[in-house]
């Protein structure tokens, strides 16, 4: 059996490693893009020189030669023929493939505003060749524009910060972290940012750009006309699936590649995983998806059935914060807050269940809360303060020690 993964990342390598322990015969080939391994979500550990490119990988130094798998970095796939079952590269290598999987991930989207698609210092924060395309620009940067202030954002603004620089931060939302935080969580790490230096421009857009004459953009122009001088711009305003040259006979693209249950396209013996099927946007589903797509290219039908994955845990300056589910309340739904000086609660509650909850300063009982929201649980019976809850509401023990789960 000839197994075909395009792609290193988190689903990709998982899938790789599954398969070999499902069949350890079989021939597996990754096709990567990038020629390093590396945890995305570390990345900005490399912009601030805590960590080197190779201690950002996430797999042993021999793991390809371990497992038995052809490793083909530094390559893209360009073309599927799905009917043939073969991939080509754009250096014009044809690869034959049983079974296919496709986790190419996602890429940074640049928006169409002034140059910042065609100068040589704008960038993305995706891959390892971004961050060290940045760092190493960084060097003679002075002034570093950052657009989108999300989780990308701000890793960014914090690693490069780290070495000492100085960076502007423009947003179109009033707040950092519009996606992840409401406007009081966001604001504590708004005020520890901007302590350690930081400039935010919120609610405002990039507008336009000016140029230099070395094919630099020199300068952020607002949509209210104020201009911001910059050596070096880093956009981190979205991703999208990287599907390029994916459109095989039989997938579907719709933002992502449309999947089944089973994570199998529309055509016959090739599954996609991670980011480029829309399902998911962090680390543990994505390497759920590539272990599951895995048993099923090799017979082992697996439904994938945790499309849950709205989950985000925060941690700058200290300062750490998780939040779970919705958080932006509809009118109809019941909040309750509670803030002091050493932490701050929010929890949504929709038709007697908890849909949104976010936990900054203490995040201790955070699974409960995930298993609460992700089962639709109701709390309607709780007599207590809901923001007291924790593990011994919902466990009693059995007359023989064993743990029970008293809710139902």
């Amino acid at each position: 059996m000839q197994y075909v993964i395009l792609g290193a990342g988190a689903a990709g390598i998982m899938a790789a490693k599954t398969i070999r322990k499902t069949d350890a015969q079989g021939e597996i080939t990754v096709i990567s893009t990038d020629t390093q391994v590396h945890s995305r979500c570390m990345l900005h550990k490399f912009l601030s020189h805590e960590r080197s490119a190779e201690s950002i990988s996430f797999i042993d130094a021999d793991f390809f030669e371990k497992n038995k798998i052809n490793w083909l970095k530094g390559k893209t796939v360009n073309k599927l023929d799905t009917v043939k079952k073969t991939v080509f590269t754009e250096d014009g290598n044809e690869i034959g493939y049983d079974k296919l999987l496709i986790a190419t991930g996602a890429e940074s989207f640049i928006p169409p505003v002034g140059k910042l698609r065609e100068a040589n210092n704008v960038f993305g924060l995706r891959h390892l060749r971004d961050a060290q395309a940045i760092d190493e620009m960084a060097k003679n940067a002075e002034n570093i524009v950052i657009i989108g202030s999300g989780l990308v954002g701000l890793d960014a603004a914090y690693g490069l910060m780290e070495t000492g620089k100085k960076v502007s931060i423009v947003e179109m939302a009033e707040q950092i972290l519009p996606i992840q935080l409401d406007k009081t969580g966001a604001f504590e790490y708004q005020k520890r940012f901007e302590k350690a230096g930081a400039s935010f421009y919120l609610g405002r857009k990039a507008a336009d750009t000016l140029m230099n004459d070395e094919g630099n953009v020199s300068c952020i122009v607002l949509d209210n006309g104020e201009e911001i001088p910059c050596d070096l711009v880093i956009v981190a305003a979205g991703v999208r699936s990287a599907v390029a040259g994916m459109d095989g006979e039989g997938i579907v693209i719709d933002r992502g590649i449309k999947v089944d249950d089973y994570l199998e396209t529309g055509a016959k013996d090739v599954y996609a995983a991670g980011d480029v099927a829309g399902l998911s946007g962090i680390w543990p589903n994505a390497q759920k998806q590539g272990e599951t797509a895995a048993l099923n290219m090799c017979g082992k039908k697996t439904a994938y059935t945790d499309r849950y994955a709205i989950k985000n845990t925060i941690n700058f300056f200290g300062l750490v914060s998780m939040c779970i589910g919705v958080i932006v309340p509809e009118e109809t739904d019941t909040v309750v807050a509670r803030e002091d000086s050493k932490e701050y609660k929010r929890v949504i509650i929709r038709d007697g269940k908890v849909v949104g909850v976010l936990l900054q300063g203490d995040i201790s009982h955070g699974g409960i809360w995930q298993y609460l929201i992700k089962n639709q649980i109701s709390v309607e019976n709780i007599q207590k303060n809901i923001l007291d809850l924790n593990f011994g509401d919902f466990y009693g023990i059995k007359e023989n020690g064993e743990y029970q789960w008293n809710m139902s």
